[in-house]
């Protein structure tokens, strides 16, 4: 199976379609707000995140 790697810009717009904020939509990855900030906005999503976001919208890449 090979991963969706996911850019901060289509995280941003899950998160948002969720209606979540930052530090509510982060924290199931371990992830701060301000973690999940600089993810969102452009900087690389780590490996480890990016299986945890795979698994949590079921992605079949």
């Amino acid at each position: 199976m090979k991963l969706k790697i996911y850019s901060g810009e289509e995280v941003r717009a899950l998160r948002q379609k969720l209606g979540l904020n930052q530090s509510e939509f982060w924290a199931p990855f371990q992830t701060t707000q301000s973690g999940g900030s600089r993810y969102e906005s452009g900087r690389e999503i780590p490996d480890p995140v990016q299986v945890l976001l795979n698994i949590a919208f079921n992605t079949d890449a």
